[in-house]
């Protein structure tokens, strides 16, 4: 192309964003969807909307390490910068061939976010990132840089200027103008300043090399030592305020050997590997994993089956009942909070809504327990990828620094999903069986999400990468750290490269292949895409999970080991007439006189227990099993307990003598009021737990005289949805939101370009035609089929400015085709302010 030929550069942002077409857009709004909410009415708001400090930091916070040092090199260039100078400042003078491949895509990514316009030999920076990322003394550069030359001696005065250019060598000038210029063009210049520093003093070296990778700032006394003179005669240090100088950009740079930056960082960091291991061995660790964590939510659902814990006034747990449920859960307080965060967010718990608020299950986990095994666990793991409610922080302080609780508010971080699906990602990108290190991952997202200001690793996005990494680890998504096939289905990435010849275990190493791959992060499924994607991970997950038996094993010592997982109503049934004495991979059951009673009270006889015990043993019912069963039986009932307030009756006088006898009845006021009835002051409940832990074993019974069978009663709450997750700002728009917004900021910004043949407005007020005018005009558009520029005021009062091609015009009406809105309307003609034809060479 010709220079002739050669289009212009855009004079604005909105310019060069009506240059570009719609897919263009399409992207733009896709990666930033701030700025499509509300759809804008024109390119000019549009470009407005992208300039807004907001919507700018939220942009600069999601790009990638390389792309941010991209403008930040900007930032401190010239306005506008040539493409070659922006690759110097990011290569340096010895031009790294690494960074220079790489930056093409770092500045397609900055324009695509309209951070970057114009072409290559007029590079701008979107003004309000240049604000954000340029040196200031109050926000220095992440460069490391100071202002100019001429930014530093803006104050300084024209006399002191030639006494600087003179001692450097310099011819003096007439205005400080050119002086400022000539010491500009003395610090760029490699070889004149090379001479220059020459003749430094060794002290006086040593101050710019404390000085050149910044802080570029440094105090002064009112007289300065003889290597900080020498310096400061030169204008190799200039003066900012009293007490201050800082060392100018130019000679930054020459001293850093044009770089920007003291290390650019083009490729995302190796992954490095922990170990490398058979995807069978992953996939039947991770599977195992997804067992427990199902027995554990269960188990924690039974343990508040009567009713949970109270709500505190605030919300949440107390520490109390989250160290109590973590003692009935065997684990540490933060996993026992996982647990919990966990069944909220799947809706199995909620709190009740009574008076006195408690926590308790909800009718859908009564539906949970009735669903396949491998289906209760995709359910768990699409409630934990999606929820923003972070079990990590419990036990932190908030903001007004009080105590984070569990089920409290103050949990919810919006960037929690994302960590997740990005860490996922990740590791779903590896060969099969491949665990890469847990630093390697977090560095991985650190520099594609980097922080802005000083780096620390406690930073929230690293600490839910890392609560990410363990989650995954306990809810079976990864075994061994490595990701899982039914971990890889569930998040909906492809299958995995196996690993060629790989050796296994953990000190094996990844593919070549892997260790600069850069992974885009992919687009979040859409619920029919989630949908597909569980039952893909609940089929690969089913056959890996244990089936539940139909048997136990009874010992001599009045225990039982179930080898494995129980079918329901044996599980139920076991646990009620018996204890659990340890769990694992076995579980062991032992039988008491209380666990038995507790079976007799449920309304079991002992020909059923020994009938149950028959038919479900592979070992003969032991001997001392089974004269336990028959002789708590045959004491269980023999005195039974009513309302009196209470009373006592037994068919053998004897044994009531006995009561009345011991000493540890003293409590319950006990008097005889017939050979076989003894009252109590006491209430029935109190009386019952009174005998028993004399060593009776009474039943209550009703005001009928029918024993009283007492099963636990299944506290429920009233249907609760699970929490809602909190968004990270505005949802990604579709595509069909995407080509309505474009098609809609297309019409409106042709309404206000469009050239007119008249100019009747000024200021940017509606156009102003008499009603005769406008009339005979509209007629005129109708047979000439032209399209006419209006101005038009709605029934709210709202202005706005409109190209419409007029059909016909009747009753007071016109009917056309608005090119702004991509329709045919009908506007009455009083509400026309005014009518325009437009240039000759439009529409």
């Amino acid at each position: 192309m010709s220079t002739v030929d050669k289009p212009a550069a855009p004079r604005s942002l909105a310019e060069a964003l009506r240059g570009q077409d719609d897919a263009a857009l399409a992207a733009l709004l896709r990666s930033r969807p701030d700025l499509i909410t509300p759809v804008p009415t024109d390119l000019t708001q549009l470009a407005t909307r992208a300039g807004t400090r907001a919507s700018v930091v939220r942009a600069l916070e999601r790009l990638d390490r390389f792309a941010l040092q991209t403008a930040e090199a900007l930032a401190v260039a010239a306005d506008p910068a040539p493409y070659e100078e922006l690759l110097g400042l990011l290569t340096g003078d010895e031009r790294d061939e690494t960074v220079a491949a790489a930056l093409p895509h770092a500045l397609a990514t900055l324009r695509e976010q309209a951070l970057v316009w114009g072409p290559d030999d007029r590079l701008r920076l979107v003004r309000t990132a240049s604000e954000l990322l340029s040196p200031s003394p109050q926000h220095p550069s992440p460069t490391g840089l100071g202002p100019t030359v001429q930014e530093a001696t803006a104050g300084m005065s024209p006399g002191r200027i030639q006494e600087i250019v003179t001692a450097a060598g310099l011819t003096s000038t007439h205005d400080a103008v050119s002086a400022v210029t000539a010491l500009t063009s003395l610090f760029k210049n490699r070889k004149r300043m090379t001479a220059l520093l020459a003749d430094a003093p060794e002290e006086s070296l040593e101050v710019l090399h404390r000085l050149v990778w910044g802080p570029p700032y440094g105090q002064v006394t009112a007289d300065p030592a003889p290597r900080l003179r020498w310096l400061l005669d030169r204008g190799l240090l200039l003066p900012t305020a009293p007490g201050t100088v800082v060392l100018p950009r130019e000679v930054a740079l020459r001293l850093r050997d044009g770089r920007a930056h003291r290390a650019t960082e083009p490729l995302p960091p190796l992954i490095e590997p922990a170990g490398t291991y058979r995807p069978q061995v992953v996939d039947g660790t991770a599977a195992g994993q997804a067992y427990t964590a199902l027995a554990t939510v269960e188990e924690l659902l039974k343990d508040w089956d009567e009713g949970g814990p109270a709500v505190l006034r605030a919300g949440g747990l107390s520490v109390r009942d989250l160290k109590r449920t973590a003692v009935a859960l065997d684990v540490t307080e933060p996993v026992a909070a996982f647990w919990v965060e966990l069944a909220y967010a799947a809706g199995l718990i909620a709190s009740d809504g009574e008076a006195e608020e408690r926590y308790a299950a909800t009718p859908a986990y009564d539906e949970w327990l009735e669903q396949p095994a491998g289906r209760r666990w995709a359910q768990l793991a699409q409630a934990w990828l999606a929820a923003t409610r972070t079990a990590g922080l419990v036990g932190g302080r908030d903001a007004k620094d009080r105590t984070l609780s569990a089920l409290g508010p103050g949990l919810d971080r919006s960037a929690t999903p994302d960590v997740r699906h990005r860490v996922l990602d990740l590791l779903a990108e590896l060969p099969e069986g491949a665990a890469p290190s847990a630093e390697s991952v977090l560095a991985r997202l650190r520099w594609e999400r980097p922080l802005r200001g000083p780096q620390r690793d406690d930073n929230l996005r690293t600490r839910l990468a890392r609560w990410t990494i363990s989650e995954a680890e306990q809810l079976g998504i990864t075994g061994r750290g490595a990701l899982s096939a039914h971990g890889r289905a569930l998040i909906g990435a492809p299958a995995a490269k196996p690993a060629a010849d790989e050796p296994s275990g953990p000190g094996a190493k990844l593919p070549v292949h892997h260790k600069h791959l850069r992974i885009p992060a992919r687009e979040p499924l859409t619920p029919a895409e989630q949908t597909v994607a569980s039952a893909t991970a609940t089929r690969l997950l089913a056959p890996l999970l244990p089936e539940p038996l139909d048997h136990v094993l009874l010992q001599a010592d009045l225990t039982a080991v179930a080898p494995g997982p129980l079918q329901r109503p044996l599980a139920d049934m076991l646990g009620v007439l018996a204890d659990v004495e340890s769990k694992g991979g076995a579980t062991v059951y032992r039988f008491t006189p209380g666990s038995v009673r507790r079976a007799l009270d449920a309304g079991r006889s002992a020909s059923d227990l020994h009938a149950f015990l028959t038919a479900h043993s592979r070992t003969p019912v032991p001997q001392p099993l089974a004269y336990l069963i028959d002789d708590v039986a045959r004491k269980h009932g023999h005195l039974r307990i009513g309302a009196a307030s209470a009373y006592v009756r037994c068919d053998d006088d004897a044994v009531l003598n006995e009561i009345l006898a011991d000493k540890r009845a003293a409590g319950l006021s006990l008097r005889r009021l017939a050979p076989t009835v003894l009252a109590a002051q006491a209430d029935p409940a109190t009386l019952l737990e009174g005998l028993r832990a004399m060593g009776f074993a009474p039943a209550a019974e009703s005001a009928e005289g029918d024993v009283l069978i007492t099963r636990a009663h299944a506290h429920r709450t009233p249907p609760r949805t699970a929490p809602e997750p909190v968004p990270d700002g505005p949802p990604a728009p579709d595509a069909t939101l995407l080509t309505a917004a474009i098609r809609a900021i297309r019409a409106g910004d042709l309404a206000s370009t469009t050239p007119r043949k008249q100019t009747p407005v000024a200021n940017g007020t509606l156009p102003r035609t008499g009603s005769a005018e406008t009339l005979a005009t509209m007629q005129a558009a109708v047979l000439t089929g032209e399209a006419l520029w209006i101005g038009y005021v709605n029934a709210e009062g709202s202005a706005s400015q409109r190209v419409i091609a007029p059909i016909r015009v009747e009753g007071g009406f016109v009917t056309a085709y608005d090119h702004t809105a991509d329709e045919v309307r009908t506007y009455p003609l009083h509400r026309i302010t005014g009518v325009s034809e437009l240039a000759d060479d439009q529409m």
